[in-house]
């Protein structure tokens, strides 16, 4: 899809393209964009709307919190999977 916008700079013109964001927080699309390189490009990011952290997301944003810092260290490792029964919830 192409659009046109006119800006103080001169005329701009829109590609919607799919991609994803990687680890490393790097905007990656899925196909070669249509533009001669090397150039400068204006970029807007959509993206979903999510009310609440997935489990995944909540644990990975815990880890790199230096608040939980301290749990890195061995010393916190006093329980084994040895230690205590596994709980098997029935349900």
């Amino acid at each position: 899809m192409k659009n046109r916008t006119k800006t103080p700079a001169g005329t701009l013109r829109a590609f919607e393209l799919d991609g994803m964001v990687d680890r490393n927080h790097r905007l990656r699309v899925d196909e070669p964009l249509p533009v001669e390189g090397p150039s400068r490009v204006k970029v807007i990011v959509l993206v979903p709307v999510v009310d609440e952290l997935s489990e995944r997301d909540y644990f990975r944003i815990a880890m790199n919190d230096p608040a939980f810092g301290f749990l890195k260290d061995s010393a916190e490792d006093v329980y084994s999977a040895a230690d205590g029964k596994a709980f098997r919830d029935k349900r």
